[in-house]
């Protein structure tokens, strides 16, 4: 089984490179923003707790994403791997996601790391939010929140995986082909 951690800050990419590596490396997509998006629109406890959170930029607290995380590894244990999108963001979720992935007998073999400068994001998100109908997506203010939450408490969670030796480091501005070119050769790099 191949796990691996796709992370970056809101608007780097992480949707649309998460497609290209499932397709080349058939894994499984974990991305906590559609999980989050599956129980609210289902309307479920798990779903309203997220709600109040991501409506004011915040990040949603670890036992409500592991709960949602483990019910979707479960679901798919025969998977070839999975991608992990948008966790984990914090160091207390990295942990965690190696005991749960332990339990599976299991674990990352390696975090890509997509860097983007911060106007750069800024615009992408303002322009994703003229089509995605998404709130934090065309509100600056927002944005602002989302992007410093990043920097404030996801940013340790690169470290965590540097110290395993599991971070690979890609420029996130270019081509989409271009990005998943180095992606790749990190993969494939890694597995080398």
């Amino acid at each position: 089984m191949v796990n691996i951690v796709l992370f970056g800050p809101p608007g780097a990419g992480k949707g649309t490179q998460s497609e290209k590596i499932i397709a080349k490396y058939g894994l499984k997509h974990i991305s906590t923003g559609d999980l989050f998006r599956k129980h609210l629109g289902e309307g479920t406890d798990l779903g309203k707790k997220a709600q109040s959170f991501m409506d004011n930029g915040k990040l949603v607290p670890d036992e409500v994403v592991i709960g949602m995380v483990d019910e979707t590894i479960n679901e798919f244990k025969t998977a070839p791997g999975f991608i992990f999108d948008g966790f984990p963001r914090t160091v207390a979720q990295a942990e965690a996601l190696d005991a749960l992935l332990a339990k599976h007998e299991t674990s990352i073999a390696c975090m890509i790391m997509l860097n983007v400068p911060e106007e750069e994001l800024k615009k992408r998100l303002l322009e994703r939010g003229k089509t995605s109908g998404r709130a934090d997506d065309q509100n600056e203010e927002k944005i602002n929140v989302r992007i410093q939450e990043y920097l404030n408490k996801t940013v340790p969670v690169a470290e965590f995986y540097t110290h395993q030796n599991k971070i690979c480091k890609v420029n996130g501005v270019g081509s989409i082909e271009g990005i998943f070119d180095q992606i790749s050769l990190a993969i494939d790099g890694h597995y080398a």
